[in-house]
């Protein structure tokens, strides 16, 4: 038999008796001893509140000690199980370990156990019920032979069970208490009438008709002075509580506060002073706090029932408590005499106001809350206020240690029994602090606002009471060192106004309201700003102080609506000069913190924590585009690395600790701290990759490498970007594989090897072949789900900058025999093993041949949507060749010598993918066979090849080629501004009028002849005008013969035939134009060549020429008709105009214009400049889509670079490549940016959709701009212009300025 200890036994009976008492009815209503049985084992499918039961809550955790260990160990077998191949549902999950569980002989020991202890503890039950049984009726004799009249005892009961018979209650029985309860009687009656009364069930009692005068005599023998029967009272309202329903236990809480108010108000009892104190010794005191501690509770339980009850329940317990809680004694008598107010005993036993935060939390009752304290118990609130009022005036008067006293109670473990009037005060104060962040979440409890107090003029406002918060966070007191921190941290001041602050920003609304204006933030930065002027913050201003605000601050600025107003402040267009915004100042403070310029805290632990505090806020601004913008001036790249270089030399300095030394311990403390705090600095570094222009200034501190090896750690970690970012590292990958350098640094980090590991074990097999034992089911997807985010991440990483550097120059591996167990760890690799199978021992490698190979594939069809990737996998590797062979082999021979192709899912993708490499195109130019069959007798209808040229089929009829219309009067109009002489600057404003009107009204008309006469005479015009100019002029003399035998670089020669076949589908080139392309070519490289400068890098692209081919030059040989003259004679004028930098992007290839960081850092001013601002302007104009990229983990400058990059080929038809290409030359470069903005606007719905089924990047990269015609947007990009023009053509001019 199991030994219970006496403890146990108590507990288990007590348990038991609560389940009795709430499953009684049904027990008693069972017909038979079976059917009872029969309720009792369905008593969790009948009864709501089964598991809110004290025993089954006992069961549960017994099963869980005993069990708990070797269910979870059965568990993580199975998920291993899972995750190795084999798949089971979560019902076979749960079935399997049940019965594995219950067959353990663990089970069968706990089950005999159990067992043993519910006999004990049921025998000791039925034992006492017999005692208790005979006593009972020993008394009922002894009071009928003591009374003549007796009262019905027994006509109450309809059941035959002795258990009801003995507790149920009728009107004579409680009447007959009522009268053994009046103090007249000997203690001994009362005391027994008391005991039969807490036993009695609380419903009979309620259901009574004399309950009323029970009720009140009850609250009036809580002052009885007696403790014992007093707390035996206390002891039938807290029963009462825990077993009866809401309008019963309403009665009795209704009366313990009245009970309470009265106590208050009487001045016949002895309630402690401010002067005294409470010492909780005192019997009275004692009592006091027993009853306002049982009607806490009932506080904080009481809404998680009451809204299953009328509203009318919840009212009477809400204005009966906020009665109570308003009580206010005569203030004649000084402060320092005054009576204690029930609110000071409410606060010393729920000091954070929890019972208010609950009854906030609802709607249902919040509303009724507010609105008893709108119409009566305003006072309530203004007192709150006043105690912070007067807290903060004494931080202000007092001296630090004398503060500290008021805080002693929450912070010093070796606490005495007594509550002085000061640290009552302060624990009040804490209570109303807690009431007031709570009230002010809600847009009903700002409304309480202006608050008027006494013997203060004005009123207290929203944005008084928000500044008095963030003043006691500087000038309450720090935890002083010998408390324990992290016990008095909960209840300091700074702390507790802290954390407020902080969910008042996760407020939106409560945000704007309260938080985001500049009175507040003004006194957030207060203290900061005198500390930079060498003035002191605030009298007990502390580092931890500086740390709280800066996590404000950090909160403040994660979110749009805090992020402008610290960059601008609430006056946005006003141009008056107004003192720095919050931005600068905590710029500036932030700089001279890591500069360590300022002398703050000397020698103090904490001042890296308060550098990385602020460091951290300057990440959430510089962390976005317009935040760059204005912290570009600060250069805090540069103090950042510095810090950075200086911690990582500390750190490798650090001797190794030697065992049994007396300071290993501080030793590894110090070396611990000096990692964290270089880990911290590298994170700071990293974000500035969240932005082009920001990624550039990270290139330049020389970081990369270790900030991208950091990123990767934390990636494989699975950590977000910062506890206030929503998502992860998808957006800092994008950018930084963006760049050369960025791609280098994630192939050194082990990134991409650790990318391409992942993705082999889910398309192929893991390191272990768990996957060939355990093989999973066959895809249906043509990508799998497990393979989709490899996918998607390969995409993200294979610009076409990141592509050259990592398989530029390099041959493909090409084995005779591959392992089964060889993991791809490079893209070559990738390549190599699925997308170049042109070999039986690749094909033989693969266990999923055709999955893996149409993912690789798919790779290639994205991939080479960058038409400078395509021409670099075709020199090298010869992909159409390649995909040419295969749909060759995959033929049968018919019976007349006729070759059909097989049509299966590799034919059908390789045809697609065939049309695609080959085809150049708009939306309206070409037509790309479908991936997918279709229903019917010709399941796929499109004409296959294995050889050139493309079926006709494919070509588009219906383009308008060499569109070259009758010149109208609006023409006319325009070709004679060239010729007339006004004043330059006007007669450029004028030419810019009459474009943009015809291309409102009449865009197809400048196109063809028209075009060219109009580029030809206006580039002219510009270049003779030295304003106009920003490069200077260069002597060119060489001749066609001085470059004939000059080589172009096989991408470039690619680029000549792809061109000249794009322009004979126009029918805009003739024969012979491949020659003279190539001969434009030569010469602009050899012109361009004159200009660079000499440059020593590890990167492949700034190891000779231009990488890519020069799609302008391709665009505009196009455009002259082929002629080469023409075409190079305007690329000599347009070389001088700043336009020239943004659209010929060759232009500026290791130019000696640029700054020689910007030439090493390889990256071209259309990533840091246009691309910066076309973020930055799609998250103003269109948020939407700007938070869709974010969500997908994609940046919009990686696919605008592409669509630049290449002049829109494929994206655009011929006719707006040429609207986009004359649009900016004729109204600047910043309308590149504009006509980007206006593409995402054009495609919002697309990108929102495709965010949803998570394909953005390959949408955006594969599919063309259908309906999209840069005329359509030119008003809405004319308000563009008036709104960005002056930041974004200041910011362009600037490219040959060194930026720091």
């Amino acid at each position: 038999m199991a030994h219970v200890s006496g403890e146990v036994e108590v507990m288990l009976q007590a348990m038991l008796r609560q389940l009795f008492q709430s499953v009684k009815e049904k027990i008693t209503g069972a017909p038979s001893l079976e059917c009872a049985e029969e309720i009792l084992l369905h008593l969790e499918e009948t009864d709501e509140n089964f598991h809110n039961y004290e025993f089954v809550k006992y069961l549960r955790q017994y099963i869980c000690n005993t069990l708990g260990s070797m269910i979870e160990e059965e568990i993580e077998k199975w998920t291993s199980d899972q995750n190795q191949g084999e798949e089971f549902g979560y019902d076979t999950v749960v079935q399997h370990v049940t019965k594995t569980t219950q067959e353990s002989k663990e089970y069968k020991e706990m089950m005999h156990s159990l067992k043993n202890i519910m006999m004990i503890v049921v025998d000791s039950m039925i034992n006492k019920f017999e005692e208790d049984e005979m006593q009972s009726q020993e008394r009922q004799k002894k009071i009928q032979k003591e009374k003549s009249s007796s009262y019905c005892t027994d006509n109450c009961s309809d059941s035959d069970s002795s258990f009801s018979q003995s507790y149920k209650f009728c009107q004579g029985k409680l009447q007959l208490i009522l009268d053994q309860l009046d103090p007249g009687q000997p203690k001994e009656v009362r005391y027994e009438a008391l005991q039969t009364l807490c036993s009695a069930p609380p419903s009979d009692v309620l259901n009574c008709e004399n309950w009323t005068t029970l009720c009140e005599k009850l609250t009036v023998y809580l002052s009885d002075p007696d403790p014992v029967f007093s707390d035996r009272i206390l002891k039938f309202y807290a029963q009462t509580f825990t077993l009866s329903p809401l309008h019963m236990t309403k009665e009795i809480y209704k009366s313990l506060a009245k009970y309470l108010e009265l106590y208050f108000l009487s001045r016949e009892n002895h309630i402690p002073t401010l002067t005294t104190g409470i010492d909780i010794t005192n019997p009275n005191v004692i009592h006091l706090l027993k009853k306002v501690r049982l009607l806490n509770q009932y506080q904080k339980e009481a809404p998680s029932f009451w809204i299953r009850h009328p509203e009318k329940y919840m009212e009477e317990i809400v204005e009966s408590t906020l009665s109570l809680l308003s009580v206010k004694h005569d203030q004649n008598h000084l402060v320092s005499q005054k009576i204690l107010d029930p609110i000071y005993f409410l606060a010393l036993v729920d000091t954070k106001a929890v019972w208010f935060k609950k009854w906030m939390h609802a709607y249902y009752s919040r509303t009724a809350v507010l609105r008893l304290i709108e119409k009566k118990y305003k006072s309530l609130i203004t007192t709150a206020v006043q105690q912070c009022v007067q807290y903060f005036e004494l931080c202000k008067t007092m001296k630090a240690d004398e503060v500290l006293g008021h805080s002693k109670p929450c912070g010093n473990k070796q606490k005495t029994f007594y509550y002085s009037g000061q640290e009552l005060q302060y624990i009040y104060f804490i209570h109303s602090l807690c009431l007031l962040g709570r009230l002010l979440i809600y847009t009903q409890g700002r409304k309480l606002f202006p608050i008027k107090l006494k013997n203060r003029k004005d009123s207290v406002s929203l944005a008084d009471l928000l500044v008095l918060f963030t003043q006691l966070i500087y000038y309450s007191p720090s935890c002083p060192k010998m408390t324990s921190p992290g016990h008095l941290e909960n209840y300091s001041p700074a702390s507790m106004v802290t954390e407020i602050l902080c969910i008042l920003c996760d407020q939106k609304e409560c945000a704007i309201e309260c938080l985001y204006n500049s009175t507040v933030i003004e006194a957030l930065l207060q203290p900061i700003h005198n500390l930079m002027k060498g003035t002191k913050a605030a009298p007990n201003c502390s580092e931890t102080a500086l740390i709280h605000v800066a996590d404000i601050l950090a909160r403040i600025a994660s979110v749009e609506e805090g992020l402008i107003l610290l960059l601008y402040g609430e006056n946005v267009s006003s141009s008056e000069e107004k003192s720095p915004t919050g931005a600068h100042i905590i710029a500036q403070f932030s700089k001279k913190v890591l500069d360590e310029d300022i002398s703050i805290f000397p020698g103090s632990e904490m001042f890296p924590a308060v550098k990385g505090a602020f460091t951290s806020v300057c990440r959430q601004i510089y962390g976005t585009c317009e935040g760059l913008q204005v912290l570009i001036p600060y250069s805090l790249h540069e103090s950042i690395a510095k810090a950075w270089k200086k911690t990582s030399f500390l750190s490798e300095r650090i001797p190794t600790p030697v065992q049994g030394s007396d300071s290993v311990s501080s030793k590894s403390q110090e070396s611990q701290n000096i990692m964290a705090w270089e880990e911290n600095l590298l994170d700071d570094l990293l974000n500035f990759a969240a932005t082009p222009k920001g990624l550039q200034l990270l290139q330049r501190t020389g970081a990369i490498n270790e900030c991208v090896t950091f990123m990767f750690s934390q990636y494989a970690k699975e950590l977000q970007v910062s506890r206030h970012k929503k998502f992860g590292y998808g957006v800092l990958v994008t950018h930084v594989a963006s760049t050369a350098a960025g791609a280098v640094a994630l192939q050194s980090s082990g990134f991409i090897n650790a990318l391409l590991t992942e993705l082999w074990a889910n398309l192929e097999c893991g390191r272990d072949d768990v996957r060939v034992t355990h093989p999973k089911s066959t895809p249906v997807d043509p990508i799998d789900r497990s393979c989709q985010k490899s996918f998607l991440a390969l995409v993200n990483l294979l610009s076409y900058p990141a592509v050259y550097e990592l398989v530029g120059n390099q041959g493909l591996p090409d084995k005779e025999e591959y392992s089964l167990r060889e993991v791809p760890t490079r893209v070559i690799d990738i390549i190599d093993r699925l997308i170049i199978l042109n070999s039986e021992a690749k094909i033989r490698s693969l266990f999923n041949y055709e999955q893996s190979h149409i993912f690789g594939l798919r790779l290639l069809s994205v991939v080479c949507c960058d038409l400078d990737t395509l021409l670099l996998l075709e020199a090298q590797y010869q992909v159409s060749e390649m995909l040419l062979n295969a749909q060759e082999e995959n033929t049968l021979e018919t019976s007349d010598s006729h070759r059909d192709f097989i049509i299966d899912s590799l034919s059908v993708e390789r045809n697609h993918v065939l049309v695609r490499i080959n085809l150049i195109g708009g939306p309206m130019e070409r037509i790309l066979p479908p991936r997918i069959l279709e229903k019917g007798d010709d399941p796929y209808p499109w004409p296959m090849f294995s050889s050139y040229p493309l079926p006709n089929c494919y070509l588009s009829d219906g383009v308008t080629r060499n569109a070259d219309l009758k010149q109208d009067n609006d023409l006319g109009k325009l070709l004679l501004h060239f010729k007339m002489s006004d004043k330059q600057t006007e007669w450029i404003e004028n030419c810019r009028r009459q474009f943009c009107k015809m291309m409102k009204a009449k865009p197809d008309i400048i196109s063809g002849g028209a075009l060219v006469e109009l580029l030809e005479k206006f580039v002219l015009h510009l270049s003779e005008s030295p304003s106009e100019c920003y490069f200077p002029s260069v002597e060119y003399t060489a001749t066609d013969a001085n470059v004939k035998n000059e080589c172009l670089s096989s991408v470039q020669q690619l680029g000549v035939k792809m061109t000249v076949r794009y322009g004979k589908f126009l029918n805009l080139l003739r024969d012979g134009a491949e020659n003279d392309l190539t001969l434009v070519l030569k010469h602009c490289e050899r012109f361009l060549k004159q200009q660079q400068a000499s440059v020593k890098s590890s990167l492949l692209c700034l190891q000779g020429s231009y990488t890519g081919h020069d799609w302008f030059v391709s665009s505009l040989f196009i455009i002259m008709l082929g002629d080469k003259d023409k075409t190079f004679r305007f690329l000599q004028q347009f070389s001088r105009l700043l336009t020239s930098a943004f659209l010929w992007l060759p232009r500026l290839h290791i130019s000696r214009y640029l700054p020689i960081d910007t030439i090493e850092s390889g990256i071209h001013p259309v990533y840091f400049c246009s691309t910066h601002y076309i973020e930055m302007l799609l998250k103003a104009e269109v948020p939407l889509v700007f938070s869709a990229f974010h969500m997908s983990g994609f940046a919009p400058s990686q696919i605008c670079l592409q669509w630049i990059t290449q002049c829109f080929w494929n994206y655009l038809d011929w006719i707006e490549i040429c609207h986009y290409i004359a649009t900016c030359i004729f109204l600047g470069p910043d309308y590149q940016v504009y006509i980007c903005i206006a593409i995402f606007k054009h495609l919002q719905q697309d990108i929102l959709q495709h965010t949803q089924i998570q394909d953005l990047q390959v949408f955006l990269k594969e599919e063309a701009l259908h309906g999209f015609r840069v005329s359509d947007y030119f008003e809405y990009m004319e308000i563009l212009e008036q709104n960005y023009r002056p930041v974004l053509l200041r910011d362009m001019w600037n490219i040959r300025v060194q930026i720091t």
